[in-house]
């Protein structure tokens, strides 16, 4: 394997190039987790790895409860498959909540104040219910407990890495949010060292290439802990030396796609980037600027063409129409421009809309 085929395989891999699944927590399962933060970014995420997909495909699998949205890792909204959204918690969570106790003490926020909290929100959701941020904030106000200055976002958080929380059903377009137990209750446990085995192993199938380094990023695990999933997995992954570097990657890692001038539009935060700590083999450095303007963690949609990055593009709702724009970091050639449409009239198919085509 060359390092100029790292992200092309990576492309096939992540069900970008050449998708096998038809289901949303096939993809999702695949992958361990999918960025979430950005609802809609996240059902192309999904949607863009299953041929045909629309944007109510993947949000019957929300409403099914085969995908869970949550805050699993890193303190960042993801979807996982149902059956995984326990023990990925039990797992990864207790490291985010530690770090965040700083931060909870300048808030006023103490264990006192999140039993309370606990208290109110389980009186208001048990048997079934769901309700908006703004609907539990109002009754956490009620209650006497503050939820300006991101208090009340914090409160959560943390409740929801307590896994006593998770988002429901969208009301319109407002997320709700419901008892774990209750929205999942087949959900399982696992022990740790089989959680870490089970993590890296969905990992390095999902997104392989990738080194030690990228799933020590993706997931917030320690060293040692990554070390002992890797570990965990003697026999049932293969490694290789790229450059200086050491990959990991299932047996049957897809070959790269056959034809390497396919572009695709991949929503922000998409795995294809963000799941790796070196971005470099899909990303020239120079242009991190324009696909996180600032640095400040807020990811731009993204144009790849031959497995580069080599734009971004936005989209505008309008009628029956979406109109798609794109800017590229260099003129597109014509090839590339003419790539760049039936990938875009993907889009419009997905999200139910005439597409309108800017270059």
């Amino acid at each position: 394997m060359f390092s100029e085929e790292i992200a092309l395989r990576r492309l096939a891999n992540q069900q970008v190039a050449q998708p096998t699944f038809t289901h949303p927590s096939e993809v999702v399962a695949w992958l361990g987790a999918v960025q979430a933060q950005d609802y809609l970014g996240a059902l192309w995420a999904v949607g863009l790895r299953i041929p045909g997909a629309t944007e109510q495909t993947v949000e019957q699998a929300l409403a099914d409860r085969t995908i869970i949205r949550t805050w699993p890792m890193r303190g960042t909204i993801h979807f996982v498959a149902a059956a995984d959204v326990r023990w990925m918690l039990e797992l990864l969570a207790p490291r985010v909540i530690k770090r965040a106790r700083s931060r909870h003490a300048g808030l006023g926020l103490d264990e006192q104040v999140i039993a309370a909290s606990a208290e109110v929100i389980i009186r208001a959701i048990e048997g079934g219910k769901q309700l908006t941020r703004n609907a539990i904030y109002q009754l956490l106000e009620q209650a006497g407990i503050a939820t300006a200055s991101s208090r009340g976002l914090h409160i959560l958080l943390r409740l929801a890495h307590d896994r006593l929380i998770c988002f429901g059903a969208r009301q319109g377009k407002q997320p709700t949010f419901a008892l774990l137990d209750e929205w999942v209750p087949d959900a399982k446990s696992l022990p740790q060292d089989e959680a870490l085995a089970r993590l890296a192993l969905r990992y390095f199938s999902g997104h392989g290439p990738a080194t030690l380094q990228d799933f020590m990023w993706w997931s917030g695990l320690t060293t040692k802990e990554a070390r002992a999933g890797l570990s965990a997995l003697e026999g049932q992954i293969e490694r290789a030396c790229i450059g200086e570097l050491e990959y990991y990657f299932a047996h049957d890692l897809p070959d790269p796609p056959s034809n390497a001038r396919d572009a695709f539009l991949l929503p922000p935060y998409d795995e294809f980037l963000v799941a790796y700590r070196d971005r470099s083999a899909a990303l020239d450095p120079q242009y991190n600027t324009l696909i996180v303007p600032g640095g400040n963690g807020i990811f731009n949609p993204i144009v790849v063409i031959g497995g580069r990055v080599l734009g971004t593009w936005k989209r505008v709702l309008k009628g029956s129409s979406v109109t798609i724009t794109f800017s590229p970091f260099e003129t597109f050639s014509t090839t590339q421009a003419s790539a760049l449409r039936p990938v875009a009239e993907r889009y419009s198919q997905f999200v139910g809309k005439r597409p309108v085509v800017e270059i």
